[in-house]
């Protein structure tokens, strides 16, 4: 597969709404393998496919306990409140703090076309409204407040 250069704040597809994926073909997999490589390369909890320049309803995740490869996500609902400090692979050295919902219920697509939904709690469920946030052109700097540098000890 590839590992791609990750889109940075300031391009302009960040700021776009990603398009839906009508149907699942080899460019969609590949698009899936590519995410996948490059999020592993970046040592990321997360990528959208806007972050790699594809303007494709395309998000994977991993926060450590395995791979969630979710095409068209939609949350469903949400739950609790809760802030802690964000980063983003598109906004290198900088850190903020979020408020997100603590549960979220996501709806999608898995790679081979079948409709399925994830519960998913804290980590998880922070890692998945980050990233469906740049699917809908939302950065986390854009919720987040005391924006600051990353030091060596965050």
């Amino acid at each position: 597969m590839a590992v791609y250069k990750i889109v940075e704040i300031g391009d302009e597809i960040l700021k776009e709404k990603a398009k839906p994926v009508k149907n699942i073909n080899a460019n969609i997999i590949k698009l899936l393998d590519n995410l996948a490589d490059t999020l592993y390369d970046a040592k990321g909890a997360g990528l959208a496919a806007p972050q790699i320049g594809v303007s494709k309803r395309v998000i994977i995740v991993d926060t450590g306990e395995g791979l969630h490869e979710l095409i068209n996500p939609q949350i469903i609902s949400a739950a609790g409140q809760e802030t802690d400090i964000e980063g983003c692979l598109s906004i290198p050295g900088l850190i903020g703090d979020v408020t997100r919902a603590v549960t979220v219920k996501v709806k999608y697509l898995d790679r081979h076309g079948k409709e399925k939904d994830l519960t998913a709690k804290s980590m998880l469920a922070r890692a998945l409204q980050h990233e469906i946030d740049h699917l809908e052109g939302i950065l986390y700097v854009d919720r987040a407040v005391n924006i600051r540098k990353l030091s060596q000890k965050e």
